[in-house]
């Protein structure tokens, strides 16, 4: 299992060169490297990296309650595997991040690719509050997985999914969305100057439709699409449509 700056992550090459394209995967809240399908973390012509943030899945450590902070462990990262500049995928928390990185670090960011994410990240207060409590974790979880899945019927999935939150520390879980709540880069997101591609669920109700058409409206280089059918999980709900668009995109971006 690699290990680097303190982090774990999978990471795919499939034609074996070492100079492709990097694209670096960042899961959201309470998620690990699993939250990306195996379509995204195999992408052809490209080396993938998909870590888990510090103290999710196989990293150890202590979780951040700052986006900025995450952001900071990124780049430490790719520092210890040797990336210089990545494509960043962000979901969520994920692609608070991704914005983050091209704020502080653009020379390390040669596009975007922004999930289910917004430039401001609410979090309803009374999820939050469960968070707070490590007894009512659990309630919580099944609410954000209640409102993050559009109608799949996989019964299976979202068992799994539970399992994998339930597994990561309630202190990590509440940071994460300590973090969210806290993160607001509307009044800076139009200064991101990479090429930007934007998804979201048509019915995803924890970062809605609107916030992601106001990233769109800001970043200047960014389009938008937008998937049927899905929710905020929207890369796990329909793997294929997600990886067809990130591949799409990746075509248009300089090597």
């Amino acid at each position: 299992m690699p290990f680097a700056g303190g982090l774990y992550y999978f990471t795919s090459q499939q034609n074996g060169d070492k100079d492709a394209p990097a694209v670096v995967l960042i899961h959201g809240a309470g998620g690990t490297h699993m939250h990306w399908p195996y379509n995204l973390r195999r992408l052809n012509n490209h080396r993938v990296f998909a870590p888990d943030l510090p103290g999710h899945g196989k990293s150890s450590g202590l979780g951040k309650q700052t986006v900025d902070k995450y952001a900071e462990s990124i780049v430490s990262w790719m520092d210890a595997v040797g990336i210089d500049q990545a494509l960043m995928v962000g979901h969520s928390m994920g692609g608070a991040i991704a914005q983050t990185l091209c704020l502080q670090y653009p020379e390390r960011v040669t596009g975007l690719v922004l999930i289910g994410t917004g430039a401001k990240l609410s979090v309803n207060q009374d999820l939050l509050h469960k968070f707070s409590i490590p007894s009512s974790t659990p309630a919580a979880i099944d609410l954000v997985i209640k409102w993050s899945w559009n109608n799949t019927k996989d019964a299976k999935l979202l068992k799994k999914v539970k399992e994998q939150m339930l597994e990561i520390r309630s202190a990590v879980i509440y940071g994460d969305y300590l973090a969210c709540n806290k993160f607001d880069l509307t009044a800076r997101v139009g200064q991101i100057q990479a090429p930007t591609l934007i998804i979201v669920g048509e019915n995803d109700k924890m970062t809605p439709l609107d916030l992601n058409k106001q990233l769109e409206s800001k970043i200047p280089k960014a389009k938008m699409s937008v998937i049927s059918e899905c929710g905020h999980m929207v890369m796990l709900e329909h793997p294929e449509a997600v990886a067809d668009e990130v591949f799409g995109f990746l075509q248009t971006i300089p090597a």
